[in-house]
């Protein structure tokens, strides 16, 4: 082994990371994470929104789940300037629900910076998503887990929100989806 080699594997450089943990009460007995990549680390181009929802059109991510909007969610990556540290923004794709992130509810195409540790919710669903530093500018990776319990169980009182009666559990209505009663 040369020296150079040997520095070369010294020297990893580690991407960012997503760590997304999900929950729902109803897992165990629904398919609604077949199409994510459980506990495997995924690279994805940080110029690219990381889109969730049962879109698998134009979502990287999937949920199998007929409540859930065909786009809910996109996080998009971002650096400050002077600044090697990668951040994320999250907006609410749906038209239909609010997404909450810790204390904070989001409207159709709202967006606000992500935390370091953030609570997001939306339907029955509960998503702790954390994030990791790294050290790239054109890359990040993304990190699924399904969690047995919901994490607002381990999540201090002050990041909890009192609008729960909104994101109640309803079928999306996307703007081109139209229901007539009958």
């Amino acid at each position: 082994m040369t020296l150079l080699h040997s520095l070369e594997n010294h020297f990893i450089m580690f991407l960012p990371c997503l760590q997304i943990k999900l929950y729902h009460p109803q897992q165990s007995c629904k398919g609604f994470y077949g199409r994510l990549p459980l506990g495997a680390r995924r690279r994805h181009t940080a110029d690219d929104p990381l889109r969730l929802g049962r879109d698998t059109e134009t979502c990287a991510y999937v949920l199998l789940d007929p409540r859930v909007s065909r786009k809910q969610l996109a996080l998009y990556a971002y650096h400050i300037p002077q600044s090697s540290e990668m951040l994320f923004t999250i907006q609410n794709l749906s038209q239909r629900g609010r997404l909450s992130v810790n204390t904070s509810a989001l409207g159709y195409l709202e967006r606000m910076d992500l935390p370091y540790k953030a609570l997001i919710r939306f339907g029955e669903y509960e998503i702790l998503i954390i994030r990791e530093s790294g050290e790239t500018k054109a890359n990040f990776e993304v990190e699924f887990e399904v969690l047995a319990a919901p994490p607002s169980r381990e999540t201090p009182m002050s990041m909890m929100n009192n609008f729960s009666a909104e994101l109640s559990v309803r079928n999306p209505l996307e703007s081109d989806e139209m229901h007539y009663p009958y």
